[in-house]
């Protein structure tokens, strides 16, 4: 039985009060020595009500406690010491007003303490506040009238406290991308204190190992944290109406077609979660139980472009999650005009220039997006496809099991995009009336398209990453790709590096390739570092010269923007070929600027046609339009964009 407001004002928060002026009396109490007060306190405001402090986890960044009832979570609460300046602390200055923005921005319910003023925040949003005493000029507690009665309202309202019912995919990303960068932030923490041979350092390592070698603490934070709250998500969607949606059960309900995902879920989301970060994801849980899944799900059938609601679950989420890794991996919506545009050429090309009459439909055509972000230009292939079985409704069944799965793909390195893209493109095949056979799986892979293969691991989840990279480069280096599409990221610093430093041991002989040749470097007594050229940084040599001289830049820097690695790529990929299409939209610059006078010159001996749109949109160069209205860029970027759609043609065939 709950106790009455009086019976906790009069008894209760009476002993609570007497405990700290005894606290205060010795002289050396710290915030620490007052927790043991408080924890009664809040047990004491209702039945069956548990607040738990956990030293070792506070100390990877959780609050000071969390409260729950009967194993539910409730809320949480962070002390300070008496006399704390709260007021500054919530402006976010001061030692602590960097913690309280974070929790105020991550925790959906929580309540900020000095033991003597209490302030509630749902939401991020400030509900109520009590002061029950304040110290006097001597350092003794006053007690105020009512007081105690407040603060019993206070805690009622905490415990009661309903996550509030989310019916729209752009509300929910946002509120995603709140608690998903608190999730980042406590495995920061988690690594700081967490021993070598932690399980996150485990998983660490393993991405280290097979998918990404440079990648750091705080980049394999965001990466995690990505993973599981569109793991989550995309169970979400497809957990049974009836089913209480939990973390141990999101495994079961991921989609068959994505078995990569929930062999890696199983592994990171499971019961051997650290403790340190499985509250945190258990409130991204309760925030996904109470989502209006109907209504959101709607939302992926209404709107056009900026209205899409990829751009809500992705390119809205990143912004509010981490606008600087937005910037850093170029990672920016395609409009559907351009995405549209760029397919249907494609497919009137295949059919004027390489004599397949069904275009995209044909059957022996095999595509892929090396930048496949949320699967945009995948999902307008698939819809130009379905398009021509307009009639053949009883066909597509049949087609799409034996002449469709095997042949359209997509790589992906960001954990959030790969997972949309697999939802999205999921979802588009069963409103078709597609229905997925049980060992079928969808042709996007979680793998670095600028990377060669991943090698074999002897961990687990490393195997995983390694065998989903490994069956991404089967498919880059040995399939015989006809065409190659899509808005590749535009980063002057780019995150895919065109060369590396090795160390090789005493006694052993390294080979590197060059223009000229190839060179045989033998390490001395103690062994050597050397730089070694990656896969793109060989590719890319090509554009450093011109008629077989060298291009003469003092700094020709901007042939490392990922889109130029892109587009090298996708040459390099036509040209294992023999023949094939690429159409991609990228950054403009390439067009007119000097240094890539050895990138234009590649082209155009490898292509019999090249045709560009150029977009315009440059705002680093004032470009504006013939009226001499603002040139407006169909990004929400300043450098200027351009479609390229280039051709070369199957052996035989001229122009």
């Amino acid at each position: 039985m709950n106790p009455t407001s009086d019976e906790f004002a009069g008894k209760h928060v009476s002993a609570y009060l007497s405990e700290i002026k005894r606290n205060l009396a010795r002289g050396n109490a710290t915030e620490h020595t007052h927790r043991s007060a408080l924890k009664k306190l809040v047990e004491a405001a209702a039945e069956a009500v548990v607040a738990t402090n956990e030293p070792k986890r506070v100390a990877c960044g959780a609050p000071d406690f969390i409260v729950t009832r009967r194993g539910t979570p409730l809320g949480h609460v962070e002390t300070k010491d008496v006399g704390t300046d709260l007021d500054e602390m919530q402006r976010g200055r001061g030692p602590h007003g960097e913690q309280f923005l974070r929790y105020n921005d991550g925790l959906p319910n929580w309540i900020l303490t000095d033991y003597l003023r209490f302030r509630w925040f749902v939401g991020g949003e400030r509900r109520l506040s009590v002061a029950v005493a304040e110290l006097d000029a001597g350092g003794k507690i006053e007690p105020f009238a009512g007081g105690a009665a407040k603060l019993a309202g206070l805690l009622t309202a905490f415990f009661e406290q309903q996550t509030p019912t989310v019916g729209t995919a752009k509300e929910l990303a946002g509120r995603m991308a709140r608690m998903t960068r608190f999730i980042r932030d406590l495995i920061v923490g988690t690594l700081e204190h967490e021993k070598e041979q932690g399980r996150l350092h485990n998983w660490l390592n393993a991405f280290r190992e097979t998918l990404i070698p440079d990648l750091d603490e705080r980049r394999f934070a965001d990466m995690f944290a990505q993973t599981l709250a569109y793991g989550l998500f995309a169970a979400r969607v497809h957990a049974p109406p009836a089913e209480r949606f939990s973390r141990r059960l999101a495994a079961f309900n991921l989609p068959k077609t994505n078995p990569f995902l929930r062999k890696l879920f199983s592994e990171i989301a499971g019961v051997d979660m650290p403790e340190s970060i499985a509250w945190a994801v258990d409130d991204l849980v309760d925030l996904l139980r109470h989502a209006d899944m109907a209504e959101i799900l709607a939302d992926f059938g209404r709107g056009k472009g900026k209205e899409d609601p990829v751009v809500h679950f992705y390119e809205t989420f990143l912004a509010a999650y981490d606008p600087r890794m937005r910037e850093l991996r170029g990672v920016y919506y395609t409009p559907e005009p351009v995405v549209g545009y760029i397919v249907r050429s494609i497919d009137h090309l295949l059919k004027t220039r390489f004599k397949r009459p069904k275009g995209l439909a044909d059957e022996n055509t095999l595509i892929l997006d090396p930048a496949a972000g949320t699967g945009t230009f995948l999902y307008f292939v698939i819809e130009e496809i379905f398009r021509k079985f307009a009639r053949q409704a009883g066909a597509w069944d049949d087609y799409v099991a034996k002449h469709l799965l095997n042949r359209i793909f997509g790589f992906e390195l960001l954990m959030a995009p790969y997972a949309v893209a697999h939802l999205k493109l999921g979802m588009q095949l069963r409103e078709t009336g597609y229905k997925f056979a049980s060992d079928q799986r969808l042709g996007i892979y979680l793998t670095n398209t600028l990377e060669e293969a991943a090698k074999k691991s002897e961990h687990l989840l490393a195997q995983w990453i390694a065998d989903e990279a490994n069956a991404a480069a089967e498919i880059k280096r040995d399939h015989p790709i006809l065409v190659v599409l899509g808005n590749p990221p535009y980063s002057g610093h780019s995150a895919n590096r065109s060369q590396v430093e090795i160390f090789v041991p005493a006694g052993q002989t390294y080979t590197t390739e060059t223009k000229k040749g190839t060179v045989q470097r033998i390490s001395g007594r103690k062994g050597t570092r050397i730089k070694r050229k990656t896969f793109i940084g060989r590719l890319i040599e090509d554009y450093k010269f011109v008629d077989g001289q060298p291009l003469g830049e003092r700094n020709p820097k901007w042939l490392q923007d990922d889109y130029v690695k892109f587009i090298r790529f996708a040459q390099w990929r036509i040209e294992r070929t023999g023949h094939g299409i690429v159409g991609m939209i990228t950054n403009h610059g390439y067009l007119d600027n000097p240094t890539f006078r050895g990138m234009r010159q590649s082209l155009m001996e490898t292509f019999d046609e090249i045709h560009v749109l150029d977009l315009h949109g440059n705002a680093k160069k004032k470009e504006c339009s013939p009226d001499g209205s603002n040139e407006e860029n169909v990004f929400d970027i300043m450098q200027g964009v351009a479609v390229c759609i280039m051709v070369k043609y199957p052996p035989g065939e001229k122009a």
